[in-house]
C-alpha cells in the first residue's frame, strides 16, 4: 500500500446572514477588506468539563469569512458572496457552542477516527478483530461516540497568519481503535475563495483511518431547501449499500440511474424516484461516488451551482471517494444560526474521503495506516458566481 500519501473517502439548511462583513455577532475581529488575508482568535464557550472553545475567524480580500472553532474543527459560519455581491452564510450550524453540545448531526465537523460507516461495528485488522460503538443502528458512524468533532484540539495560528493548524492525539482504544493516532488538520483561506484542508496523521500501531468535513451546504444562505441545487459529479461508479447504509462490496455504473450526474441535474430531479432500491435505502441521497482520476491527484469531485444566487461551489480532493448527502433525517427538531428551523433536505454535504466499511471490504482501498507511514490528504472547496 502507499503510505497513504492520498487517502479516504466520505454528505443542512443555513441561517438567514445577510452580512456586509459576513461574521454574525463578531464583526469588529474581522479584518479589512484591504489587507491580507489574517485571522483572528475569540473565545467561543466553555465545555462541561472546564475546557474553553476558541473561535478563528478567517477573512481573504474579496471579502468572504470563515469561522473554525478548535472545539471539533466545526466551520461555523462560511460567507460567500451571490452574483450581485451580496454576501450570505452557505453553512448549517448554530451561533453559539451550547448548541453544538445539545444537538448536532455533525455541522461542519472534522470527522474522525474514521468518517462514515463501519458495519457491525467491528472489523479484523492484523487478524485481531477489533468492536467499536454502534451509534448508528447496528454500525459505528464517524469515529462512535466521543469522536474527533467532540475534543478539543490544540490550535495554532501559522506564521503566514492565513493558516490554521490543528493537533489531536487519540489514545490507544480510543473508541475502540488500536494505536495511539497523532493527527493535524490546516485549514487556509485563499484570495481564490478556496479553503484548502489538509490532513495528516501518524500512529504507532497498526490502525484504520479516515478523515473529513462534514460541513452542510445551502447556496440559497438558507432561504429554502436544496433541490433546486443543481449538481454534477465527476463519476461513472458508486457504492450501493444495504438497507444499514453499508457497502454490498461491489461497484456500480451511475448510468440509467437516479445516480447519474455526469451532466449538471437538480438535487431534487430524481431524489425520490419510488423504483429505486438504493433511493429507498437512503431515504435519499446518502452514498459515495467513486471519483474519476486524471494525471492530478487533486481532482474534482463534484460542483455545485445555485441557479438564483449565481453561486457555485467546487469541491477537489486527492481522496478516492465524495459522499454526497442531501440530509434526509432532518425533521425540524433542531433550531440553528438566527433562530432558523432546519427541516428535511435543507442542505447537502461533499464528504471527500475513503469508501464506507473499508475496512471490511478487501476490494476497497485501503485505509489501514502503519507505523513508519505517514497519512496525508487534501481537500479544497472553492465558492465562485456564474
Amino acid at each position: 500500500m502507499r503510505p497513504l500519501a492520498v487517502s479516504m473517502f466520505s454528505f443542512c439548511t443555513i441561517a438567514y446572514l445577510f452580512l456586509s462583513c459576513g461574521g454574525s455577532n463578531q464583526k469588529a475581529e474581522s479584518t479589512s477588506a484591504d489587507t491580507m488575508s489574517t485571522i483572528t482568535k475569540t473565545t467561543f464557550g466553555q465545555l462541561p468539563d472546564g475546557q474553553t472553545a476558541d473561535h478563528f475567524t478567517f477573512r481573504n480580500k474579496k471579502g468572504t469569512e470563515i469561522k473554525i472553532t478548535n472545539y471539533g474543527g466545526l466551520i461555523t459560519h462560511w460567507t460567500a458572496a451571490d452574483k450581485n455581491g451580496t454576501f450570505e452564510d452557505m453553512v448549517l450550524g448554530y451561533d453559539s457552542l451550547s448548541g453544538y453540545l445539545k444537538a448536532s448531526p455533525f455541522f461542519g465537523a472534522l470527522v474522525g477516527r474514521y468518517g462514515n460507516r463501519i458495519g457491525k461495528a467491528k472489523f479484523t485488522l492484523d487478524g485481531k478483530t477489533y468492536t467499536l460503538a454502534a451509534n448508528n443502528g447496528p454500525n459505528s458512524l464517524h469515529g462512535g461516540l466521543v469522536g474527533f468533532d467532540k475534543v478539543i484540539w490544540k490550535a495554532e495560528i501559522l506564521d503566514d497568519q492565513k493558516t490554521l493548524k490543528l493537533t489531536h492525539t487519540s489514545k490507544d482504544g480510543d473508541e475502540g481503535f488500536p494505536g495511539t493516532l497523532t493527527a493535524e488538520v490546516t485549514y487556509k483561506l485563499t484570495e481564490d475563495n478556496e479553503l484548502e484542508i489538509e490532513y495528516k496523521a501518524t500512529t504507532d500501531k497498526p490502525t484504520v483511518i479516515n478523515l473529513t468535513n462534514h460541513s452542510y451546504f445551502n447556496l440559497t444562505g438558507g432561504k429554502r431547501d436544496v433541490l433546486a441545487h443543481e449538481i454534477a459529479l465527476n463519476a461513472d461508479k458508486f457504492v450501493p449499500v444495504d438497507n444499514t447504509l453499508i457497502p454490498t462490496g461491489k461497484l456500480a455504473d451511475v448510468k440509467g440511474t437516479p445516480f447519474d450526474f455526469l451532466k449538471s441535474t437538480a438535487i431534487g430531479a430524481r431524489i425520490d424516484d419510488p423504483k429505486d432500491e438504493q433511493i429507498k435505502f437512503g431515504g435519499g441521497y446518502d452514498h459515495c461516488w467513486v471519483i474519476n482520476k486524471g494525471a492530478d491527484p487533486l481532482a474534482l469531485a463534484a460542483t455545485v451551482y445555485e441557479p438564483t444566487s449565481g453561486r457555485v461551489l467546487e469541491a477537489f480532493t486527492t481522496e478516492p471517494g465524495v459522499q454526497f448527502y442531501t440530509e434526509n433525517f432532518l425533521n425540524g427538531s433542531i433550531t440553528g444560526k438566527n433562530g432558523v428551523t432546519y427541516t428535511k433536505r435543507s442542505g447537502f454535504c461533499l464528504e471527500t474521503e475513503h469508501f464506507p466499511d473499508s475496512p471490511n471490504q478487501p476490494s476497497f482501498p485501503t485505509v489501514v495506516l502503519r507505523p513508519g507511514e505517514v497519512y496525508k490528504t487534501k481537500t479544497v472547496y472553492k465558492f465562485s458566481t456564474k
